[in-house]
């Protein structure tokens, strides 16, 4: 949520893991990653790594990632959703 402004565009795919950050200056982006399980707070490619393309990266469903991701804007987001973004799909091949 923004209330202190005009509504903000929404995270999709391509945003990236710093603009992540900068829109929750709360730190819940942070808790959120960790809780994930993923260290992208600390990648040097924070900066432009898409959301989706760390969830790739990090063996996770992309479209969980991204709805969990979506979810913080309303809020810290239901277990349900940190659960799925948290598990590793198995691997192909």
């Amino acid at each position: 949520m923004n209330p202190d402004g005009p509504p903000r565009s929404p995270v999709r795919g391509s945003t990236t893991i710093t603009e992540l950050i900068r829109r929750h200056p709360d730190g819940s982006a942070t808790r959120l990653l960790s809780a994930i399980g993923v260290g992208c707070v600390y990648c040097g490619g924070a900066p432009r790594e898409p959301i989706t393309l760390a969830a790739r990266r990090h063996g996770r469903d992309p479209g969980a990632f991204l709805r969990v991701c979506q979810a913080l804007d309303d809020g810290w987001p239901p277990d349900e959703l940190i659960a799925a973004a948290k598990a590793k799909k198995p691997k192909e091949g």
